[in-house]
């Protein structure tokens, strides 16, 4: 739609001149355009032909701004990306279908695969794989042993997306490459198979290592971490050597409980289920190494039971949950959980702790945010502002929400940007910089509802 396209034009023009500073109470506008590209792509629009430089631009400044340009762009920006040097990312990153031949015409196929530049067969396998799991595993397996360790690498990477117990067998043989970041990442896949036998044999030393206690009157996890790393283990993908800091005996076991099933538990347990078995107590000081390794292990394997019982209550402080005081680790094991709980177990924290701990569990939440959690968000912020705290320690969370809370909540929150009295406790001038932020706020929820609309190319209501 037109409007759309006067709008792509002026959110490229306002990233190619620039800003700094204080933005004021204007929409930043550089960080709608993966919004809009992403809604673009929904539509299934393509890029004018005149936005095609100023695209490519933006996504070689921006990272993450190149998998959507990409998509938009479409084959005649690949085309473009040919002629000048400064777009080559394009041609590198390209994964898109619409150059390569049909997964339904074999000798096509097979010419790319063996003629192709490394960037159009990694795009090549995964069209394959997703029409053809065992035709894309054939043409892998044909030239395996002349492919280089780095492409190798990539390629067994690859299986990540669509992986399924069809794929062990190769993975098996993976173990065996030359190359030890191969053979690393194929013990990592395998072991997110728990079926699979990599996954049996990390379990059955794993069950070697972490029991049920056998003293006293409280029930308790007694942990004998590996004594030596040996031939079958390396194998199996265990590290031998630990980074620095790390104790040996640690580092192992961590890696053995990380890639066991996390199935084998409960009967190891006495068939407690996962939140009676992340209560126990740990003896010896293992604790803080056994929940780590079964969080990586819940992230792994996708196992939402785990990730509840390792998250904990939301009310929880983080130092003193179930799994890890880590927020980074917290934020993985949320991403495990479906999208409206995931929501709503953020919002709670919010509500409980506040937003100086939220930042990365925010991050993983889909956008737009439900309604609980976007509420949530604005009304610490609001209190944030009663208490006279500095607006700018919470300049992160407010970019956030600029880009996720609903567009629907611009009119709700149109009360705060006034600029309140200022308690006589507070930062000075903290008010006036809170209604600045506010009003930014509003600004940027309308902009984002009239954006929509211009993709719809619906009058705005």
């Amino acid at each position: 739609p037109e409007a759309a396209r006067g709008r792509l034009a002026q959110l490229l023009a306002d990233r190619a001149a620039g800003s700094g500073g204080r933005r004021g109470t204007a929409p930043d506008l550089t960080e709608l355009i993966p919004q809009w590209l992403a809604a673009a792509n929904v539509h299934g629009y393509r890029a004018p032909d005149s936005a095609l430089p100023a695209l490519l631009d933006a996504a070689r400044a921006r990272t993450d701004l190149r998998p959507q340009t990409l998509e938009f762009a479409g084959p005649r920006g690949l085309w473009l990306a040919g002629l000048n040097p400064e777009w080559k990312f394009a041609l590198r990153g390209a994964s898109g279908t619409a150059l390569l031949p049909s997964p339904d015409d074999p000798e096509a196929v097979q010419r790319l695969w063996e003629e192709g530049l490394f960037a159009e067969r990694i795009a090549l396998l995964g069209a394959v794989r997703a029409r053809d799991a065992d035709a894309a595993r054939a043409l892998l397996a044909a030239t395996w042993k002349t492919e280089r360790a780095e492409d190798r690498l990539m390629f067994v990477d690859s299986l990540r997306t669509g992986l399924s117990a069809d794929d062990e067998e190769f993975l098996e043989r993976a173990l065996a490459d030359r190359s030890r970041n191969v053979r690393a990442t194929a013990a990592e896949l395998l072991s997110a198979l728990p079926g699979s036998a990599l996954a049996r044999r990390m379990a059955d030393r794993a069950l070697s290592c972490v029991s049920p206690g056998l003293t006293g009157d409280e029930p308790f996890v007694a942990v004998e971490a590996p004594h030596e790393c040996d031939e079958g283990m390396q194998r199996d993908g265990v590290v031998p050597l630990p980074p620095s800091g790390r104790g040996e005996r640690s580092w192992w076991l961590g890696q053995l409980v990380e890639a066991s099933p996390l199935s084998v538990w409960p009967a190891r347990f006495g068939g407690r289920g996962a939140e009676e078995i992340v209560a126990l107590p740990v003896a010896d000081g293992w604790g803080e190494e056994l929940h780590a390794a079964w969080c990586r292990a819940a992230v792994r394997q996708r196992d939402a039971t785990w990730a509840r019982a390792l998250l904990g209550p939301p009310s929880t402080p983080p130092s003193n949950g179930p799994g890890t005081a880590s927020l980074a680790e917290r934020a993985k094991l949320l991403a495990v959980l479906p999208p409206a709980e995931r929501a709503t177990w953020v919002a709670d924290f919010v509500a409980a702790h506040g937003l100086s701990e939220a930042f990365q569990l925010l991050g993983v939440c889909p956008v737009p945010w439900a309604r609980p959690l976007g509420r949530a968000v604005v009304d610490a912020l609001d209190i944030a502002r009663d208490a006279g705290s500095y607006p700018w320690s919470f300049s992160g969370v407010m970019g956030l929400a600029e880009r996720c809370l609903d567009p629907s909540e611009a009119d709700r929150l149109e009360v705060l940007t006034t600029t309140p009295a200022e308690p006589a406790d507070a930062s000075p001038g903290a008010n006036g910089y809170w209604s600045e932020a506010f009003q930014r706020l509003v600004s940027t929820l309308r902009l984002r509802a009239t954006m929509d609309s211009e993709l719809s190319g619906s009058p705005e209501r």
